[in-house]
């Protein structure tokens, strides 16, 4: 009986490190699926963003041809303000000759990307492009890709290159600072982000007095422009610019300062996409209102 027992009990012993090599095994493979899956979805998320990225770098921002026509209408409600309609730009444009310094505050605005698989909203501040060919300007930019949010800084240097991405880890409600300084043919372009210092930057570029005639200084919110014309308009809710500030000559002040424009974004058919409101009292602040994408 003893020996019975004994014989069970060394059997037993035998059987333990197989099962523990089992169990071990077991544990393992249970272990490496989700890491496995954890990775490729880190690899399908790298690959959707590097995807985004690629289509924003082939947009146009601050294409504003004779191809948008602006219709003037006069307001009365608006003192000393023209109000125009684009089929791109929403926003204010100051008019004049020898803008040197533009600038402007914001808060970066919370994008709405579930109901579109593509979709943009450029904010910008610069000089030029609202009545002449080339446009000097910085600022962030929301992409709807694929249903995702995607948040960049940017600079472009209209019609030179296409739009600059600089910063990809820009977010809603980021603190941002926009400004294009002339020196002579001289444009520096900065772009401060508070809140993500990484996406912050300033490069300047030269172009020459013929090409670059600094005729306009502009705040807008934009519908970039892609191969096939004008992109769906993300819904960014509401855009506020503040702080505004411009130098024309040698004169400095705020947007109402000068001759400026109230310019409302519409659809081919005439019905509005992005609503700008009045300026403050001070001309140095106003909201632009998404309505629709197309």
């Amino acid at each position: 009986m003893k020996r019975s027992l004994r014989r069970t009990v060394l059997s037993a012993i035998a059987v333990l490190p197989a099962l523990g090599l089992f169990i071990g095994y077991s544990a393992a493979a249970s272990a490496s699926v989700p890491a496995t899956a954890k990775a490729a979805s880190v690899n399908k998320e790298a690959e959707a963003k590097a995807a985004a990225v690629a289509f924003v770098k082939t947009l146009k921002v601050g294409f504003h041809s004779k191809t948008h026509p602006l219709v003037r209408h006069d307001s009365s409600q608006v003192k000393a303000l023209t109000q125009v309609t684009s089929t791109n730009w929403s926003g204010y444009a100051d008019t004049g000759s020898g803008f040197s310094s533009v600038s402007a505050t914001w808060k970066e605005p919370t994008p709405s990307c579930s109901g579109r698989s593509t979709a943009l909203a450029a904010f910008w501040v610069g000089i030029d492009g609202y009545s002449s060919d080339s446009v000097e300007q910085d600022g962030t930019l929301i992409e709807c890709y694929d249903r995702t949010a995607y948040q960049y800084t940017w600079w472009e240097m209209y019609p030179t290159n296409d739009v600059q991405v600089v910063g990809e880890t820009a977010a809603a409600g980021d603190a941002i600072t926009a400004s294009v300084v002339r020196s002579g043919t001289s444009y520096k372009l900065t772009v401060t982000d508070a809140t993500h210092t990484a996406d912050s930057f300033s490069t300047t570029q030269t172009c020459s007095a013929s090409s670059c005639v600094d005729s306009s200084a502009e705040w807008i919110a934009e519908a970039p422009t892609g191969s096939s014309g004008v992109e769906p308009l993300t819904d960014f809710g509401t855009w506020t610019a503040s702080n505004a500030a411009v130098t024309e000559g040698s004169t400095s002040g705020s947007i109402s300062s000068f001759t400026d424009d109230e310019i409302t974004m519409i659809d081919n058919s005439g019905a509005t996409k992005a609503l700008p409101g009045a300026l403050n009292g001070a001309g140095t602040g106003f909201s632009v209102t998404w309505k629709k994408a197309n």
